[in-house]
């Protein structure tokens, strides 16, 4: 009999070199720092890994009513007029804890340039002084303030697309999730997550046991960002893998091969095509959590970035013309 090869998984060069300077940095890891100190962290690591933002016709800053007070937010967009069409609502990583306008803004600025799409962040509310549920709360009065925020926007927000990374992108999910059950204004005709964490179960997933040390994305990270998180694990807006996804948006989902949380995501695109939803599935193969803030530090994370928003670019170009078909259907 054939014995299965037990193969070492594929690391880039660059994501080697990139993880040693990590694992070898001097100082306490994210775990071991107070929130505001990690905050800090986060943002410091951003001209070191990350590449400078692109320059676009329009970044504004502005603020969005959310269920307790004003939610700070940044709209880009590589025009400075366009017709009425989709609008992208992105939520940052993070853990829940870290992460904002700030250190997402590389990607932003790059997204909104090659989907030519407008693109509005959320800066929500962070654990631990906001714990759960009060992130999903704000990500869902945001979104369906957006559907409707034309004459602040200054665009006609014909639908959206729902996006975000890590946390956020477990975000997104919900968000889309819960305009579904009660849609807004305009509705969501794609997502994209982005190495969602979509069960908080204590599950033993082998990508968590194969990565969770030395990839960045640590198990005690992971653990540090859910005691200031304290979600309800069994609640569908903490756990939304547990969630129903039958008429959920058409879903372009990005995983990172070294990933701890690879595993989730591939569960989470096998539930969504088991409901019948169209997806697009892709991995960074070699790659690891977070990538897409570090177009420096792993110079070959560009292209995964840019392959993935060439992918939604037709998807979200397909749905919307769906939209507009729906619609006129519905006038006759």
């Amino acid at each position: 009999m054939i014995q299965p090869v037990d193969r070492a998984p594929y690391v880039r060069p660059d994501v080697a070199a990139f993880l040693a300077y990590l694992n070898n940095a001097p100082g306490p890891k994210l775990h071991e720092l107070e929130p505001a100190a990690a905050r800090q962290l986060i943002d410091a690591m951003r001209p070191l890994a990350d590449a400078e933002p692109d320059t676009l016709a329009l970044i504004r800053d502005l603020t969005v009513p959310g269920p307790a007070g004003a939610l700070p937010a940044r709209l880009y967009d590589a025009r400075e007029r366009r017709e009425p069409g989709p609008l992208v609502l992105f939520f940052h990583g993070g853990g829940f804890v870290v992460g904002g306008l700030y250190s997402h803004e590389p990607f932003c600025t790059r997204a909104a340039a090659l989907l030519d799409l407008p693109i509005l962040v959320i800066d929500y509310r962070l654990a631990p002084e906001h714990p759960w549920p009060a992130a999903p709360d704000d990500c869902e009065a945001a979104a369906r303030w957006a559907a409707s925020a034309t004459a602040v926007l200054e665009r006609g927000v014909t639908s959206l697309v729902l996006a975000g990374d890590s946390a956020g992108a477990t975000l997104a999910i919900v968000t889309a999730m819960a305009l579904r059950d009660r849609p807004a204004a305009a509705p969501v005709i794609a997502q994209m997550p982005i190495y969602p964490a979509v069960d908080l179960r204590e599950r033993a997933w082998a990508s968590v046991t194969q990565f969770g040390a030395g990839h960045m994305l640590t198990i005690e990270s992971m653990n540090w960002f859910t005691e200031q998180y304290r979600p309800d694990p069994l609640a569908v807006r903490g756990s939304p893998l547990l969630g129903d996804h039958h008429l959920m948006p058409p879903t372009l989902l990005l995983t990172a091969g070294l990933d701890p949380l690879r595993d989730q995501g591939r569960a989470y695109a096998a539930a969504l095509i088991e409901a019948g939803v169209p997806v697009i599935f892709r991995e960074a193969v070699g790659n690891i959590h977070g990538f897409i803030n570090f177009a420096k530090g792993i110079p070959s994370s560009v292209g995964d970035i840019a392959g993935a928003l060439a992918a939604l670019r037709p998807m979200i170009a397909e749905a919307e013309a769906n939209r507009v078909m729906a619609e006129a259907a519905r006038t006759l």
